[in-house]
């Protein structure tokens, strides 16, 4: 298999602390990129993981279950734990629902989750996906919104949705359903007002799944979907670091 020039995986030493940053659904790990480089300039020891299926062709993800994710999670995880002391899950969008996941499985110090989805959004198709999957290889993306056009252009993903793997990403939101309850680290949820492709009421009931006080929430009011790489993404690379350094409490 080969990666898409630009979507490579990435990893930036630094101190014993560390960020395991996942990106979302048909993405790459570019889109995580300008996240992992702030933290490692903050200190943090930073690992941007390749999803399975993910950055080559879209035929791989067909071939791909949501468990092949976790493992590329568990994977980045055991890579970046022979460095640092403390792991950070940070994920966008599948990706966050990645990192809660295996919070419940990794002794995550936090867990950072942006644009996350609860559950898939209402789609009359949705109840004959694996019907559908026979006829139908492919499922075009809905209208774009991104609020920085230059970074749309610099974004690398998949041009359609694989049908197949829209059927594990929706068992996998039902497998993260199950889990957040069993979440014991503290959990920071950023979302934006204006995220079309996952509506802002996801935020709102992952938080409310969630159990203990030690959870946050964090709304931005400028970018679309990729808050990792729209014009609020420094606002919330900040807040990213200092809940890391709330809940991890070592100096920097």
């Amino acid at each position: 298999m080969k990666i898409i020039p630009g979507a490579e995986p990435f990893y930036i030493p630094g101190n014993r602390t560390g960020c395991l940053l996942i990106h979302g659904f048909t993405g790459t790990p570019r889109e995580m990129r300008w996240m992992g480089e702030y933290l490692a300039r903050q200190g943090f020891a930073v690992l941007g993981v390749r999803l399975a299926g993910h950055a080559t062709q879209p035929e791989d993800m067909n071939r791909c279950h949501w468990q092949d994710w976790l493992v590329s999670v568990e994977d980045g995880w055991n890579l970046l734990s022979s460095h640092v002391d403390r792991i950070c899950l940070i994920g966008l969008s599948m990706g966050g629902a990645l990192a809660l996941i295996s919070a419940t499985r990794l002794p995550a110090a936090c867990v950072i989750a942006i644009s996350t989805p609860y559950e898939m959004p209402p789609d009359p198709r949705l109840p004959f996906i694996k019907w559908l999957q026979r006829f139908m290889p492919n499922v075009a993306k809905g209208p774009s919104d991104w609020h920085d056009p230059e970074a749309e252009k610099d974004h690398i993903a998949y041009p359609d949705y694989p049908t197949r793997a829209i059927i594990q990403l929706r068992d996998l939101l039902a497998e993260l359903r199950r889990s957040l309850h069993k979440i014991t680290a503290p959990v920071f949820l950023v979302h934006s007002s204006q995220d079309s492709g996952v509506k802002p009421e996801n935020m709102e009931k992952i938080f409310q799944a969630l159990r203990g006080n030690q959870h946050e929430m964090m709304w931005v009011y400028n970018s679309g979907h990729v808050i990792t790489r729209e014009p609020d993404r420094e606002q919330v690379f900040e807040a990213a670091k200092n809940f890391i350094d709330k809940v991890c409490r070592t100096p920097q």
